[in-house]
């Protein structure tokens, strides 16, 4: 994978009081070309070991977040953004692999905004064709894939910090809801990433995960692997909360659930991409 360096704007809450440091940060990524003048860029996360899950002294965390476990993640690359409307029309148009995809399925309409309701079995059959369309393997992540991106080497409530500014995220209580009242913004709207360089971490949609919903973390696995039931109809994961979510309900470690059939207005989905050799490979 031919990956480019980017640079990009990262805030942190340095007091109680709500200051905010802000600083520039390097990544790597690449672009994934879709047709129809529509790309997909993938950036690069480092392989690494967290915590996962929230310590018995994290402020309103909750039972299923627990107990706090070490998680070593294998590199891999993650969308910038959730999947846009625009992304999703693209790959719903090619020829399915078991699914027909609804080209156009999202409430809040905007082609810069995150699809939505679209089902669990629908964002995996996403993957299918984006993986058939460029020949790499596309998934969508797993739990600890996706917690250990949102937080990016923090160990805070949020990747900014002990809490979550009010004017750089779409949750309840924002200052976006100003424009966008009861509503997904566009992805990226609010020009800060984390650590790693992903957008949209908190808030806006939940994110689909592909692992099936366990009431804690009790024998979870601790290698960053999917922790699946043979069980079809079990409930996935969701993560990141939404643009009704409380700041609680939006925190690095906050999971939920939904069934895989759900078509909800409030659930979207990013995409992963496997490496097997060099987390960068080659750059220009």
């Amino acid at each position: 994978m031919n990956t480019q360096e980017f640079e990009f704007d990262m805030a942190t809450v340095r007091s109680q009081a709500g200051e905010l440091k802000l600083s520039r940060s390097q990544g790597y990524y690449f672009s994934e070309n879709l047709g129809a003048d529509c790309v997909l860029e993938m950036v690069a996360i480092p392989e690494g070991t967290f915590m996962m899950g929230s310590p018995d002294i994290e402020k309103e965390a909750y039972d299923s977040e627990k107990p706090e476990h070490q998680v070593a993640v294998k590199p891999f690359f993650m969308g910038k953004y959730p999947i846009t409307q625009t992304q999703w029309q693209v790959v719903a148009t090619m020829p399915k692999v078991e699914l027909a995809l609804n080209p156009n399925p999202s409430k809040y309409q905007g082609d810069n905004h995150p699809v939505e309701r679209v089902s669990w079995y629908e964002a995996i059959e996403f993957c299918w064709r984006l993986s058939r369309l460029t020949g790499k393997h596309y998934r969508l992540p797993t739990e600890a894939e996706w917690e250990y991106a949102c937080r990016s080497r923090t160990n805070s409530r949020f990747h900014f910090g002990r809490s979550l500014p009010k004017h750089l995220a779409n949750c309840y209580g924002s200052q976006s809801k100003n424009r966008y009242p009861e509503s997904t913004t566009p992805v990226g709207l609010f020009g800060v990433a984390n650590a790693f360089g992903l957008y949209d971490m908190h808030g806006n949609v939940n994110e689909w995960c592909v692992d099936g919903w366990h009431e804690d973390y009790n024998d979870a696995p601790t290698n960053g692997s999917a922790w699946l039931d043979e069980v079809e109809a079990q409930e996935r994961v969701i993560r990141g909360g939404f643009w009704l979510s409380y700041p609680r309900n939006c925190r690095s470690a906050y999971r939920d659930s939904y069934e895989p059939d759900s078509r909800s207005s409030v659930i979207g989905f990013r995409v992963v991409c496997e490496t097997e050799n060099s987390l960068f490979g080659s750059r220009k």
